[in-house]
């Protein structure tokens, strides 16, 4: 009678792969859209966050894109 050998690394690569593929299946009830949809869960809900995050992009990265901000790279603005 032959025993099935099974390596730690098959074991470990089955159980990752079986949480990659079975811990985002979640469904969003209807009455649970309006906790999702609420101001609170809004990232831009506090503006001076917004212009800081904003601005510190902008200056760790000498550049900006797509934020309405104009200038070049040079932080000269």
């Amino acid at each position: 009678m032959k025993r099935l050998r099974i390596s730690s690394l098959s074991i470990w690569v089955l159980s990752g792969l079986f949480l990659a593929v079975f811990s985002g299946c979640a469904t969003v009830e209807p009455y649970q859209k309006g906790n999702l949809a609420d101001y609170t869960m809004r990232s831009d809900r506090d503006e001076l966050a917004s212009v800081m995050t904003s601005h510190i992009q902008f200056s760790r990265e000498a550049s900006t894109g797509g934020a309405g901000v104009g200038g070049g790279g040079c932080g000269c603005n």
